[in-house]
């Protein structure tokens, strides 16, 4: 009886040292604070979907409402978790007094919280991230980055973009342009992303090209200039003068948008990132066969496109003019080929000689004409002039450096027209006499 009686009083020490003390079960409980992050098992689910945890450690319990599960779309709550799961949570604040739980609990914030100190290590890398687009609003374009950002309209594209609805549900690579976690402000940028994608894009596009290859491309849009034509995702110039074989006065008289042509490369400029092109090129050159076509003696309809002091240049087909030289406008003497011809007339002419190497082409109208016999008293006006020039061919002698610069000048009209000193003088040397001797 006695040892009985011994065992029992033993076994109530043992207890009594095992049960710990409420003094010691405050002492081990955990205080919690707002902003703290917890652990929390889940307890039950109530009719809200609401997790009813307890927070190990504290003693107490908390509650996570349905809309604080996760930052992402969730349909079910067990998607998340079950009865019996352990979660880590940030408290919110606290609810004293309240059924369901001491404090308000949160797992979506403690995810954003994760985010943004994941977004502000990118930031300062200047590394990318690519986000979804969830909403098109009138500034610019909503974004999930595991937070909300925003894309500011301006940031969108390198070029004005005016209906933003296709980008609804695109992803983009963005830029993280200001970051504020405690603002919940994070703004982001493709622009320079879209401009770095093109600049490849193009340079791998250019590097497809070879000056003097003949493509094929679509007019995109004119200009005063030229015409700009897309090969295929890449534009190039065909210069106004390019456009053509002969004059035009403005793209749109050859050129529309939309038209297929083809072009030939004069040249690239990686540096400049440009390409010259030419229609003109592409095409035969109307001068190929112009002895075919305009032989010497061939009599031809022309138009007077240009008048000139020294003449008249008349198209003969298009792409090919030749020069009417004052001297062959007609028998009689002539001041100005305006006298004469106006431009747009069309006239009929001679063809003198042809040179097409030189793309030079003479033509006469007088030679289709026949002469007037001239009286005694038109041979007695003619002689008069020829003294006046026989004096001025004196005073250029007397006059050498005034000589150099009118033949310097006259070089340059030369290489303008493609036509000769001699050639643009024609019959005018014809009756110039400087001999020293005195006429008859």
């Amino acid at each position: 009886m006695t040892n009985e009686f011994e065992q029992q009083a033993n076994n109530e020490v043992e207890a009594n040292e095992e049960m710990p003390s409420m003094e010691d079960m405050l002492a081990e409980t955990k205080e919690v604070k707002i902003g703290d992050t917890v652990t929390g098992e889940v307890l039950t689910i109530d009719e809200n979907n609401q997790l009813i945890v307890g927070i190990e450690g504290a003693g107490v319990e908390g509650v996570v409402p349905f809309r604080e599960l996760s930052s992402s779309h969730v349909d079910d709550v067990t998607e998340i978790a079950n009865v019996g799961d352990t979660l880590e949570l940030v408290v919110v604040k606290h609810i004293k007094d309240k059924e369901n739980g001491t404090f308000l609990l949160s797992r979506r914030r403690l995810e954003q919280k994760k985010v943004w100190k994941e977004l502000e290590e990118k930031a300062e890398n200047e590394e990318t991230i690519t986000v979804p687009v969830t909403k098109v609003v009138k500034g610019g374009l909503v974004v999930d980055a595991g937070v909300r950002g925003f894309i500011p309209a301006s940031m969108v594209e390198d070029h004005f973009v005016r209906d933003f609805t296709p980008y609804k549900g695109k992803e983009l690579e963005v830029k993280i342009v200001e970051i504020n976690p405690q603002e919940n402000r994070l703004i982001l940028s493709h622009k320079e992303i879209a401009r770095e994608q093109a600049e490849a894009e193009r340079a791998e596009k250019l590097a497809q090209f070879e000056e003097g290859e003949v493509v094929e491309g679509t007019v995109a849009r004119l200009a005063n200039f030229g015409a700009f034509v897309d090969l295929g995702g890449i534009d190039g110039l065909v210069h106004i003068s390019q456009i053509a074989h002969h004059h035009v006065n403005h793209p749109s008289d050859e050129l529309e948008v939309g038209q297929t042509v083809k072009v030939k490369i004069l040249s690239i400029d990686e540096d400049r990132d440009r390409i010259s092109l030419s229609t003109k090129a592409a095409t035969p050159s109307p001068w190929e066969d112009i002895e075919e076509k305009a032989p010497k003696g061939a009599e031809l309809d022309g138009v007077v496109r240009r008048i000139v002091d020294f003449g008249a240049f008349v198209e003969v087909f298009p792409g090919v003019e030749g020069l009417v030289h004052i001297s062959q406008i007609s028998h009689e003497h002539v001041n100005h080929p305006s006298d004469k011809l106006e431009e747009g007339q069309d006239i009929k002419v001679k063809v003198l000689d042809v040179n097409p190497e030189e793309h030079r082409l003479s033509l006469s109208i007088k030679a289709l004409e026949e002469a007037p016999e001239r009286s005694e008293s038109d041979k007695d006006e003619q002689r008069a002039p020829r003294r006046e020039r026989k004096s001025q061919a004196n005073n250029r002698r007397n006059k050498p450096a005034q000589a150099k610069r009118s033949q310097a000048s006259q070089s340059s009209n030369d290489e303008d027209t493609g036509f000769s000193f001699a050639d643009l003088l024609g019959d005018q040397l014809k009756d110039l006499n400087l001999d020293d001797s005195s006429e008859d």
